[in-house]
């Protein structure tokens, strides 16, 4: 047998077997990035949610930088919080770098623009079709945004669901400032970088098919998502033209 299935065989039994190594690796991983993402969402759906009903001078270089910070290298986020937690920085002294606290600082910095730039563009066109019903009934702009949110409830799901995704698979910035130590701050995609170039091929296979498990689990959560929405919006038309 070669290599390859030796390695995928015993990838698979680390997996079955509930190796300990590999669990520490997955909770620290997704407690990470849920955490990330959560705080992204109490942030990021009221600034997006303020972006797609307000107008002010000055909008359009906010959505610009906002578009420009959607293709934020990894890295360079995580070189900035590095900057900012080392003990030369302005937040040295709390004593976060190389800690999980760090990491869920790195991700959310990441993953916030995402969270504000589609927030944005799920709310747009319902406050375009709807703003001025809104207005005519006296709902003020943070009531009428409050609504919107609501009623879009399952789209901006699906946006948190997206912006865990890359939170999860994102490797440069975590660990820059997380450091990649055993058992501390080694998430997936870092022990996965690190059992690679040390030759553990099935640790690094087995934390990669759970990895992808997890893309795979979102990726099927988002699209149920979109199909219930689809029959509801389907279902409130039908009862329209009835």
């Amino acid at each position: 047998m070669n290599t390859f299935a030796d390695s995928v065989l015993t990838a698979l039994a680390l997996i079955r077997g509930a190796d300990p190594q590999l669990g520490q690796i997955v909770s620290l991983s997704l407690g990470v990035s849920g955490t990330a993402s959560l705080i992204a969402a109490l942030i990021g759906l009221g600034l997006g949610a303020a972006l797609a009903l307000s107008r002010f001078r000055g909008r359009r270089l906010v959505l610009a930088l906002l578009n420009t910070s959607l293709a934020l290298p990894p890295v360079v986020v995580g070189l900035v919080v590095y900057l900012l937690l080392s003990r030369s920085g302005p937040l040295g002294r709390w004593g976060l770098l190389f800690t999980p606290t760090a990491m869920v600082i790195a991700q959310t910095v990441l993953i916030l623009p995402i969270v504000v730039a589609l927030t944005r563009q799920a709310l747009q066109a319902p406050w375009a079709l709807h703003g001025e019903q809104l207005r005519s009934l006296g709902a003020s702009r943070p009531v009428a945004a409050l609504l919107l949110l609501w009623d879009e409830r399952l789209a901006l799901l699906t946006v948190v669901l997206a912006a865990f995704g890359r939170a999860v698979a994102e490797v440069g910035a975590v660990m820059i400032v997380g450091g990649n130590i055993a058992g501390h701050t080694r998430v997936m995609t870092t022990a996965i970088a690190l059992e690679t170039s040390k030759g553990d091929l099935p640790l690094a296979l087995a934390l990669g098919l759970v990895l992808l498990g997890v893309v795979l689990l979102l990726n099927l959560g988002i699209a149920a998502l979109r199909a219930w929405q689809g029959r509801g919006e389907a279902a409130v038309e039908g009862q329209a033209h009835d």
